[in-house]
């Protein structure tokens, strides 16, 4: 039996890891898993490769793709969510911000440098015409963090996953005022460089393991209910995300690796471009 130990963010885009864990398809394929929820997201999971504290991470690719560039030692082995994360704009229920162009020159609470939130923060920055090299940030860690942050106004606004966050709006905690999706897909699973190396052959069956699960995931009966009560969601929010969630069985694109990298190198977020192959590993 092979170990691996696999690290994502505790949300609902990662039930699919659990269903195949609970019901033993890993362990079918002779694989043992140990599963580490990071609630800090992909700034933490990109630490813990390079750290080897993990084998692999589901984590959002414009972290990965900037970390790999930084020198993590990994690989992205495929698309895991080929959608766009939608991420919610939020500021503290009493903020007097109404809109998102308010937003400018105020200061954004990111769970970590390199994270999605810090790397989503510059891409709609420069989407809106603002120079995102002014952007401030405060670094909050997780969610509890940024309610604190925002409420003890160290930080004005911050984004995160929108139906994620639906509950603190709902509770009247945070206020929503705006949405960005990212351009291009939103997870990917990146493999340490050494793991490749060493067994190529187990990623490929646990690759082959979690897509028999992503292909039919939206017709497992009552998937609605139990990611509602997995997660605490409302159960017309669940509907309404996975109307728009699409998982992946294939690997990211040539085109869609050179779109990001054009993005981080315009930002400033990473000062080269690679090859297609530094990055992307077929397995």
């Amino acid at each position: 039996m092979k170990t691996l130990t696999i690290a994502g963010v505790p949300e609902h885009f990662n039930l699919p890891w659990h269903l195949a864990i609970e019901q033993g398809h890993f362990e079918n394929e002779g694989i043992q898993i140990n599963w580490i929820d990071v609630p800090e997201g992909t700034g933490k999971m990109c630490q813990m490769l390079r750290n080897g504290e993990t084998d692999i991470a589901v984590i959002l690719t414009e972290g990965i793709v900037k970390d790999i560039e930084a020198g993590n030692p990994s690989s992205i082995v495929q698309v895991y969510v080929e959608s766009p994360l939608l991420w919610g704009i939020h500021v503290a229920a009493g903020s007097p911000y109404q809109t998102v162009v308010d937003l400018q020159n105020s200061k954004v609470a990111i769970s970590r440098y390199g994270s999605g939130s810090h790397l989503m923060a510059c891409v709609q920055a420069q989407q809106l015409g603002w120079d995102s090299s002014q952007l401030t940030f405060t670094v909050v860690n997780t969610i509890e963090g940024a309610v604190a942050s925002l409420n003890q106004g160290t930080a004005d606004y911050f984004m995160w996953e929108r139906f994620m966050t639906q509950p603190l709006v709902d509770q009247g905690i945070f206020r929503r005022i705006g949405e960005c999706p990212t351009p291009w897909p939103c997870f990917v699973i990146a493999v340490r460089n050494s793991v490749l190396e060493n067994d190529k052959a187990t990623i490929a069956r646990l690759l082959k393991v979690i897509n028999d699960v992503t292909t039919s995931f939206k017709q497992c009966q009552g998937i609605e209910q139990i990611l509602a009560n997995r997660h605490q969601l409302q159960y017309a929010d669940v509907e309404q995300w996975l109307a728009v969630t699409e998982w992946s069985q294939s690997n990211l694109s040539e085109s869609t690796v050179t779109q990001i990298q054009n993005r981080l190198f315009e930002l400033n977020l990473i000062d080269k471009k690679s090859n297609f192959t530094t990055l992307v590993t077929q397995v």
